[in-house]
């Protein structure tokens, strides 16, 4: 019987399996948080755009930590977040076999990036979309509108909105509405949660109506892809001695004669990156909103500046719209659609309740050693330039 010489833990999680490219592009809300029929009704989710990366300057306060009143350098990822529009509602029932959709209802309105979404051709299609829906409103005084709402109403149990981020807003070069369901909790009952889906139609909802400063969030969506990589980098598998054979960056040994095939254990080279992903408990350290030219004020530091550094987000540009500041960083490449998620778990460890005091926030350009804040600053200390004088 054969024997090892070292005891090891395998390489890589199985738990991730199968490793390949996720069919949900724009990320996918698995569970909600539960339900608490004593709050008012609220939503849960939010759709955002990673524009980039920078760092704060913040004082921590935990008493008792050795960091108490003592400043950090934090990274911190700025997400933009424009409003989004509320097009619908959709009502669930619980089955033994997991939720089912009783009915949708429609807006009256809808705008054209959410039927662009409907068609795989928008230039060539007649543009019918939702254009006898529509007479619903109008016919009988609405009567078929309030009936379906009126089951929702009495049937179900989970109550979503179907909403859609205004990408024609951003600066993405692209025209679809990125449409997702956000699930209402909150209510005594059903008919309260629809009554709140009602009175949304049609209109924005900012993200600084769904979440806090210092609340923790989920971040889910999907991951850079990186193609085909080796068992190394793929799974973390121990280089082999410089002298081998026929290369070291591999698994020295697949498997045992019998059984005759390779166990799906087995670390193998493929695909790595564009993965789907949750990430837990990311800290919201700062809400902008839209047109505020001095979002990155601070106490210690007065200059009035807004969020996009010199220069721009490299490969993403100027943040025009509302924006988040969450710790450390989330998920994907630049432009990247992500959603944020109210957290499921009930927080209680000083972390994550901690007050963020930010002293400071970088905004020095992000192409390479930045040296100025602001275009002002850089203009002071440059002073008057031959350019700038013709």
């Amino acid at each position: 019987m054969s024997h090892r010489k070292f005891e090891a833990p395998r390489h890589g999680s199985l738990g991730f399996l199968p490793k390949k490219r996720t069919k949900h592009h724009h990320g996918r809300i698995r569970s909600y948080p539960r339900d608490d029929s004593s709050k008012p009704a609220h939503l849960t989710a939010f759709r955002a755009y990673k524009a980039g990366m920078t760092h704060v300057v913040r004082g921590v306060d935990r008493p008792g930590a050795l960091m108490h009143k003592r400043e950090v350098v934090d990274a911190v990822t700025i997400l933009e977040t424009p409003p989004m529009v509320v097009v619908g509602v959709v009502g669930y029932l619980e089955t033994p076999t997991g939720l089912k959709t009783l009915t949708s209802v429609f807006a009256e309105h809808l705008s054209e990036e959410f039927k662009r979404r409907c068609y795989k051709n928008w230039y060539r299609s007649k543009r019918k979309a939702y254009t006898k829906y529509a007479k619903k409103w109008s016919e009988n005084g609405g009567k078929d509108i309030e009936e379906d709402l009126e089951r929702i109403s009495k049937f179900c149990s989970v109550v979503r909105v179907i909403a859609h981020s205004q990408v024609k807003k951003l600066n993405l070069k692209i025209k679809k509405a990125h449409v997702m369901e956000i699930q209402i909790n909150g209510g005594a009952d059903a008919k309260e949660k629809v009554d709140f889906a009602r009175s949304l139609f049609e209109k924005e909802i900012s993200v600084d109506s769904i979440f806090a400063k210092d609340e923790n969030i989920d971040v889910i969506g999907v991951t850079k892809g990186k193609g085909m990589e080796g068992v190394t980098t793929r799974w973390g598998v121990t280089r082999l001695p410089r002298k081998t054979h026929r290369g070291l960056r591999k698994v020295a040994c697949i498997g045992s004669w019998h059984p005759a095939r390779v166990s799906t254990t087995v670390p193998r080279a493929g695909q790595n990156g564009y993965f789907h992903r949750t990430e837990m408990n990311k800290k919201v350290y700062r809400l902008g909103k839209k047109g505020d030219k001095a979002s990155c004020q601070t106490e210690a530091d007065l200059t009035a500046k807004s969020i996009t550094p010199m220069g721009g987000f490299p490969h993403y540009g100027e943040v025009n719209e509302d924006w988040m500041m969450l710790k450390g960083c989330v998920v994907g490449c630049k432009k990247r659609p992500l959603i944020l998620r109210k957290s499921l778990m009930n927080h209680s460890s000083r972390k994550h309740l901690e007050n963020i005091d930010i002293k400071f926030i970088d905004t020095s350009s992000k192409m390479g050693h930045g040296r100025f804040q602001t275009a002002e600053e850089k203009a002071k200390f440059l002073g008057p330039l031959a350019s700038k004088q013709k």
